[in-house]
């Protein structure tokens, strides 16, 4: 799984990026401050099986901290984007060659109003941060649609001449969009359009365009710098119109980087801290701004919801975690609760364990749960579940 870190330029992208992998990128006050995509890797949080149990986990590819599973995922910090960008304006191009891979994205918004729609700098809130929330998704909607006016002769020829499906022909003239068929396939139904692609005109396309998209780019935005006055006052008064999270990217990492020198105790997402070492005066003031105008406010930084937002509630995954030995939820070497998986809601049993390894889908006779309950192939996975996997 990718997910794209996106937005305008110049409006805290790589603060945030930075601030849920704490790689050591270029932050800087210009436009374009990113040009080549900053690759990194993040963290979504769940509570870990390991206390229900009662048991002692050892993990193998994510982390378990005070019973909170941490899973890895890959994030993409791309080039800031500008209106006109289908259209190869500012670093368009190369801003929407970044995204092809991505699977999902969160658009970074400057809720305080001081960067324009070019992400210059203007006077602190006399910008409207909501006329950023719907350009990003008018770019891409465009930038989708182009491609198919482009090939559009093409698919019809295919669909009409060569005898092929047509669903399976835009998924194919997509498939560089890193978009299924089983999305075509949604959009073309939820449209309610004709599978002649002769009877699609110029509308049609669009709107199908806008659906793809929709189904397959989930997308969620986050309010930054709302610990800005003029960010606070946009954020209160778009958020009954939008759902906007708020966030102030750089409260997350000053929080993170005081907890990496262990001058305070801090988790990702939590709602304050707690003073472990010696603290300059300038640490204690920025510390305190942050508990008052961030914590305290608005409950956390918002940087981890986002991210957990994202993967949990809009692209609608769960945690799966499978082993070897049921009675002591173990791999064979005696590991813990070793692995956890990120799948979609409604994944059975058969389709997780050829995700796990292609021979036990191959010889695969049923399942056990935590109850050591028997399972069947058809069962669907819940978030959470413990499952052993029965295979000749």
């Amino acid at each position: 799984m990718l997910i794209g870190i996106v937005g305008k330029t110049n409006v805290g992208k790589s603060t945030f990026f930075k601030a849920l992998t704490l790689m050591d990128v270029e932050i800087g006050d210009r436009i374009f401050v990113t040009i080549k995509p900053n690759q990194g890797v993040g963290h979504v949080t769940r509570q870990c099986p390991c206390k229900k149990l009662g048991v002692k986990c050892n993990p193998r590819n994510s982390q378990c901290v005070s019973g909170i599973r941490l899973m890895p995922i890959k994030l993409l910090d791309v080039a800031g984007l500008v209106p006109g960008a289908h259209e190869g304006k500012g670093l368009g191009n190369r801003f929407l060659d970044d995204l092809r891979q991505a699977d999902a994205f969160i658009q970074v918004v400057d809720m305080s109003g001081s960067t324009n729609e070019n992400g210059e700098h203007v006077e602190s809130g006399s910008y409207d941060p909501e006329n950023e929330i719907e350009f990003l998704k008018h770019e891409m909607d465009e930038w989708f649609s182009g491609i198919l006016k482009r090939n559009w002769d093409k698919i019809k020829k295919q669909v009409q001449h060569v005898g092929k499906n047509l669903e399976e022909e835009l998924a194919r003239q997509l498939s560089g969009l890193n978009i299924s068929e089983d999305s075509v396939k949604q959009a073309i139904k939820n449209l309610d359009l004709s599978k002649d692609p002769v009877k699609w005109d110029e509308t049609d396309l669009k709107l199908f365009s806008i659906e793809i998209r929709a189904l397959s780019k989930r997308m969620i935005i986050a309010g930054n710098k709302v610990d800005m006055k003029t960010g606070e006052e946009n954020y209160k008064r778009l958020e009954q119109e939008h759902d906007i999270m708020p966030c102030s990217a750089e409260s997350e990492l000053a929080l993170k980087e005081a907890a990496k020198h262990d001058l305070i105790e801090y988790f990702p997402g939590d709602g304050g801290f707690k003073v472990r070492g010696e603290l300059s005066d300038k640490q204690k003031k920025a510390l305190e701004f942050i508990q008052k105008n961030v914590l305290e406010k608005f409950g956390s930084t918002g940087v981890q919801h986002c991210i957990n937002s994202l993967v949990f509630d809009e692209m609608g995954m769960i945690v799966v975690y499978p082993v070897a030995s049921i009675s002591r939820h173990s791999d064979k070497q005696g590991n813990v609760l070793p692995d956890a998986f990120l799948v979609a809601q409604g994944t059975r049993l058969k389709e997780f364990a050829e995700k796990v390894h292609s021979t036990m889908a191959e010889h695969f006779i049923g399942g056990l749960n935590a109850e050591r309950k028997k399972i069947g192939a058809d069962y669907e996975l819940k978030d959470g579940d413990v499952v052993e996997i029965l295979f000749k």
